[in-house]
């Protein structure tokens, strides 16, 4: 497992693992232009820290996310962790985050902050891995009709 910090060139790379992730197993419809511009927004924001994984010189997965200020810490959100479908249930997820989890740490988050898909699946893979439902904050959205 190689692990490094995600470039711009790197979308390219990880394009169809999205597409492919992301609509065949959670019913999306992303296609090269919405999901390069998803994830190029975050990765060239201010104090973004994203990784790729990768099994040789395979991208089986990334992470996508950014540091935010808060008063008095500095927390990191994290946006999406996507492991190819072929590779999940072997661990590997849960090793990535951890990685994660060490990294940010390292470079002064007193966090990591996520918002998951309210599933089974979802809520499964972040409770092993020691997140909690936060009870100081709910989720909240106002949808314009079109």
């Amino acid at each position: 497992m190689i692990i490094e910090e995600m470039k711009v060139k790197d979308i390219h790379n990880i394009l169809d693992l999205y597409i492919d992730y992301y609509n065949n197993i959670e019913g999306s419809n992303w296609i090269k232009q919405t999901a390069y511009k998803r994830i190029h927004q975050v990765l060239t924001m201010e104090d973004s820290y994203c990784l790729i994984l990768k099994n040789d010189n395979n991208y089986i997965g990334f992470i996508i996310g950014y540091f935010k200020q808060y008063d008095d810490i500095i927390g990191y959100t994290l946006e999406e962790i996507v492991i190819d479908y072929t590779f999940q249930n072997r661990g590997l997820g849960s090793q990535f985050l951890d990685q994660l989890e060490n990294k940010v740490k390292r470079l002064g988050a007193s966090c990591i902050e996520i918002k998951s898909v309210n599933d089974p699946m979802h809520n499964h893979f972040y409770k092993i891995n020691g997140y909690l439902d936060s009870d100081s904050f709910v989720e909240k959205v106002k949808w314009f009709s079109l």
